[in-house]
């Protein structure tokens, strides 16, 4: 049987990264407009978000050799398969361990997804061209990620004051699409993506073994390098107060909205649009920090941006109105964007070839383990003294990252690094 042609490795690339991120710009802020609307208390909508990150903590570094394993092909066809359980599973979710199984499928899918469809388009391009240079399409990966959420969130916007449903709720609709994008994504998957058999190895399951195997030495390798590095252990460190914040502008922000509007279903008209601006101001306060760091330095412009982000979360809690809400939001995400430019441009300073996967995956590992447990402790604060009061915790706690950031900017940049795995 003759098989259609191929299209080319770039645009299966870029069109499987807007199928993919597609649906999540439909659910921004949604989960948690869903889980209010269906009884769930304060604490329960925050605290049951820490599952992803839990799920994801606890496979990224085991599935790393899952590619090897199976192929890039068939682990994005398993990851397609558990976003379609996913999402079935929010759809039906109207208790707390429901949405928190959700979550953990979803936590489960973002760790099997991130990384193997960029390692298939490389490897295709370099098939034909071991010198080619895909910078550039990798960068254009990020336009079309965000153009694709952007376009999601207002999508999604659209459809709950379209409510053409009178009898079920406005967020209904939203959450069918976004299965049926993720069973779009699924197929794009299987029908667009082609690999070579080549590119499986014989052994593939040894390299699985041996990924779950070296998991504890990966682990204590990260630890020393960091007890050898005082900047590093400083700079990765800002992540145990910066998802303070975090929880605050992505966990905490649909709730407070819809107390200050009249409830989920009228917040639901709002998170699209909010959500599509937010993703702007991002590009634009990451573009911004790129300038602050020629003028400044990379580390007093990763301490600006943290404390004027942290300030801008409880800004957000100290808001009376949806206007002000949105608005020291917006500040407040621009903000993220820019110290995130920072923080990685810190991070990569420190590194070297021999450590820089190992810094960046034991950065990604605190950041998960930070976010599952200040979401709970900031969910339990809103339940018994309010949103706002969460809100404001959260920024002060998160201002309280620049500590990190210290001894990078006492120490000359042409400080020695350690280069120990």
């Amino acid at each position: 049987m003759n098989r259609s042609p191929a299209l080319p490795p770039r645009q299966v690339f870029l069109v499987l990264t807007a199928t993919r991120w597609a649906p999540v710009g439909l659910v921004i802020g949604l989960f948690a407009l869903v889980a209010r609307e269906r009884g769930l208390s304060v604490a329960e909508t925050v605290t049951y978000t820490a599952f992803q990150g839990i799920a994801v903590l606890l496979l990224e570094l085991p599935t790393s050799g899952l590619a090897d394993a199976l192929g890039r092909r068939p682990l994005l066809v398993v990851a397609g398969v558990i976003n379609v359980v996913c999402a079935l599973a929010y759809l039906v979710a109207h208790s707390f361990w429901a949405f928190a199984a959700a979550a953990t499928l979803m936590g489960v899918y973002r760790a099997l997804d991130s990384g193997p469809l960029e390692a298939w388009y490389v490897d295709a391009v370099h098939a034909t061209d071991p010198d080619a240079e895909v910078a550039g399409d990798l960068a254009a990966q990020g336009t079309v990620t965000g153009v694709t959420i952007a376009a999601g969130s207002l999508v999604s916007g659209g459809l709950v004051a379209w409510h053409p449903w009178r009898d079920h709720s406005p967020l209904l609709l939203p959450l069918l699409l976004f299965v049926a994008l993720c069973v779009g994504h699924l197929v794009a998957t299987l029908t667009l993506l082609h690999e070579p058999p080549r590119t499986r190895p014989v052994g593939g399951t040894t390299h699985l073994t041996a990924a779950v195997r070296d998991t504890p030495r990966v682990v204590a390798g990260a630890v020393r390098l960091v007890g050898h590095n005082r900047v590093l252990a400083g700079i990765i460190a800002v992540e145990l107060g910066w998802c303070a914040a975090l929880v605050v502008f992505e966990q905490l922000l649909p709730i407070r909205l819809a107390e200050l509007v009249g409830g989920p279903e009228e917040a639901g008209r709002w998170v699209g649009p909010v959500a599509a601006a937010g993703w702007g101001v991002f590009a634009a306060g990451s573009s911004l920090a790129g300038r602050c760091q020629h003028r400044i330095g990379v580390a007093r412009t990763a301490i600006l941006a943290r404390v004027l982000n942290g300030a801008g979360a409880a800004a957000m809690g100290l808001a009376t109105g949806p206007v002000g809400l949105v608005a020291a939001y917006l500040a407040t995400y621009g903000l993220h964007g820019g110290a995130g430019v920072a923080h990685n441009a810190l991070l990569h300073r420190e590194a070297t070839a021999t450590n820089r996967a190992t810094v960046l995956s034991l950065n990604s590992l605190v950041f998960f383990a930070a976010a599952s447990a200040w979401a709970p402790v900031l969910g339990l604060v809103g339940e018994h003294g309010g949103v706002p009061t969460a809100m404001v915790v959260g920024g002060l706690a998160s201002i309280l990252g620049l500590l990190g950031y210290l001894p990078a900017l006492l120490r000359p940049t042409a400080g020695r690094r350690i280069d120990r795995p």
